[in-house]
């Protein structure tokens, strides 16, 4: 077949096959235009899914009548200076609205603030019609119909009408969180509507817009961001350890504005909360980066999901060392969703039995009625009993204590040990862990304070004391290193011994000694002592693959942390021991001294805490 130009249309339907990707994708494309005219209000509203119908409004700057035939034509844009490299707006390419014209039903109406009248556009399927004059407020109206009709081919690769509906949410969101002063609306037959009614373009606006999209739990569990290094600044808020999703779609970030899904901020991010959480378990995180336009290349992807940074290694050390400085100046914090799943716990509820009796789901009521029914009823044990049950039944000096036994109903634990009893003092009450009152199953410190009462984990809580303390003696020296008989020699890539060499002085600080050997090769000399035997060919390979994508050696010192969070698991205070009262009031005031006590090394909380108000609508109280 010979070499020939393609239609015009043919090229609009190829580039609306790299960014009309879904429905969603025409919503974040339209948004986006909204928003680069100045809107401070926006509404979308879709039908079956964003398939039939997506319908954006806003209240922006308007597009001129005699330049709508150019905003329907690729690769015309007025958001481009002279320079590439100088983007500072959401859309730059020119191609959203040719390509979505391409592949569907497209109409434009718009006014501008100094127009007397509105004028109007529309593309089917490639063709373009004539400028007519219409009915508009300010702004400009656009609305998209039958997506991919001209390509039906497309519409086998789409999702149900829910998953359509629900992308498209997450694009308004993920956009919206951004923009703070700007009030986004989403509705449609498909869905219930979505509104995020306008804040300030301040931190407290932000975190506003932040929990209208996110939920009222997150500002209560998360920690403020503010960093800056060699030009790059770093801003807004992460979850502590012991708020977690299941996955990372709650993990927003933002470069100078623009909504992201990179794998290297992904990456600092999972490095930053490495020790604290779960490997099955990820933060929750809203990250706004701010740097020169020039030091970032946002035109790698069609989409413009995906950026490249000119050094990557700055904003990766940047993102880390900000998140683990913010973890370790919190203190010692709880999640605030522990304490309802606490009281969800103790609340009453449903009898697992079918015949009359308590319904309020009390063991120590259910195992007095299964005692009744089955030894029968006894007169003198009986609760309701009257106090005078002739002379030789009254006790002499009050209730005895084999008398008050009779007011048992079931086997009830009671405490191991129990801290004193004398009231505690009030400093220890205003400490954040307060005064330990007792130990419960042998491995449960009871503590209170002035207006909550706190369960700690002993174990898991030593754990974390012991490990920070492993962490802190190996990463404060260079780490001891074993010499090998015979140097091991690991066959690379000419690029990836030529980064190892290059990361050589800074791999020899925690324990690995190698230097090229030829072309392609390393020889490995030493390794760190505390890794033992060791697998070197594939722990080498290994560093080569993350200095390739992340330019760091996190792995050898990830595997480090985790060889001393195994010797900190076994070397810590074990449950079932029986501690004294100062112990216990000590191992308090050391996890309040050290920076993410509030898990374990494994991620597990290490206390949970109960507001006394919390406490008291219990029992009804409030």
């Amino acid at each position: 077949m010979p070499i020939r130009q393609l239609s015009e249309t043919m090229i609009n339907q190829i580039a609306a096959g790299e960014v009309i990707e879904r429905p969603a994708s025409v919503v974040k494309e339209l948004v986006e235009n909204a928003l680069d005219a100045g809107a401070s209000r926006v509404e979308i509203v879709t039908a079956g899914g964003g398939l039939n119908l997506i319908r954006v409004t806003d209240d922006g700057s308007g597009i001129p009548e005699q330049e709508l035939a150019l905003a329907v034509a690729r690769h015309c844009t007025s958001k481009l200076s002279d320079s590439i490299h100088d983007i500072r707006s959401l859309g730059f390419r020119g191609e959203a609205l040719p390509s979505i014209g391409s592949v569907a039903r497209l109409s434009i109406r718009s006014r501008t603030a100094g127009g007397d009248s509105a004028a109007e556009i529309g593309i089917d399927g490639g063709r373009v019609s004539a400028v007519k004059p219409a009915a508009a407020n300010r702004g400009t109206t656009v609305e998209v119909r039958d997506l991919f009709f001209a390509t039906p081919a497309r519409l086998k690769f789409m999702k149900g009408e829910r998953a359509e509906s629900s992308a498209t949410s997450d694009v308004v969101k993920r956009i919206a969180i951004a923009f703070p002063a700007v009030r986004f609306t989403l509705a449609g037959a498909d869905r219930s509507t979505l509104e995020l009614p306008a804040t300030s373009d301040t931190p407290e606006g932000r975190l506003a817009r932040v929990a209208q999209v996110m939920g009222k739990d997150f500002p209560d569990n998360a920690i403020a961001i503010d960093a800056a290094r060699e030009g790059v600044h770093l801003a807004g808020h992460v979850s502590i350890p012991s708020y977690t999703r299941a996955n990372a779609l709650q993990q927003y970030a933002y470069v100078n504005g623009r909504p992201v899904r990179d794998k290297l901020i992904a990456g600092a991010i999972r490095g930053a909360f490495a020790d604290v959480l779960p490997r099955d378990r990820h933060a929750v995180t809203v990250l706004f980066l701010s740097l020169d336009p020039s030091t970032v290349d946002v035109n790698v992807h069609p989409a413009k999901a995906d950026v490249r940074f000119r050094d990557p290694g700055l904003v990766r050390g940047l993102i880390v060392g900000a998140i683990r400085e913010a973890l370790a100046g919190a203190g010692i914090r709880t999640a605030t969703t522990g304490a309802a799943g606490m009281m969800a716990a103790f609340r009453p509820g449903a009898a697992p039995y079918s015949h009359p009796g308590p319904a309020n789901g009390h063991r120590s009521y259910e195992a007095a009625y299964h005692a009744s029914a089955s030894g029968g009823f006894d007169p003198l044990r009986s609760a309701q009993r009257p106090l005078d049950m002739g002379e030789a039944r009254v006790p002499r000096n009050g209730f005895a204590e084999n008398e008050q036994a009779a007011f048992d109903t079931g086997p009830l634990a009671s405490a191991d040990v129990r801290a004193g009893m004398a009231e505690p003092t009030e400093a220890l009450l205003g400490m954040v862990l307060g005064a330990a009152r007792a130990q419960v199953h042998e491995n449960y410190i009871v503590a209170q304070t002035r207006d909550s009462l706190v369960i700690v984990d002993q174990h898991a809580a030593h754990e974390r004391l012991v490990y920070e303390a492993l962490k802190n003696a190996l990463h404060s020296r260079a780490v001891p290193s074993q010499m090998l008989l015979l140097p091991e020699i690991v066959d690379l890539p000419e690029e990836d011994a030529e980064r190892l060499a290059m990361h050589s002085e800074t791999l020899a600080k925690f324990g690995l000694g190698l230097e090229r050997f030829g072309p392609g090769a390393v020889a490995v000399r030493e390794t760190p002592s505390m890794l033992g035997e060791t697998n070197v060919q594939q722990l080498v390979r290994d560093l080569a693959d993350e200095i390739a994508d992340n330019d760091t050696v996190e792995t050898l010192k990830e595997r480090l942390d985790r060889i001393a969070a195994t010797m900190a698991c076994h070397g810590s205070v074990r449950s079932g021991r029986l501690l004294k009262a100062e112990e216990m009031n000590a191992l308090l005031r050391q996890m309040e001294a050290t920076p993410g006590s509030g898990t374990c090394n494994h991620g597990r909380p290490t206390y949970i805490e109960l507001k006394l108000a919390d406490i008291e609508r219990l029992f009804g109280r409030r």
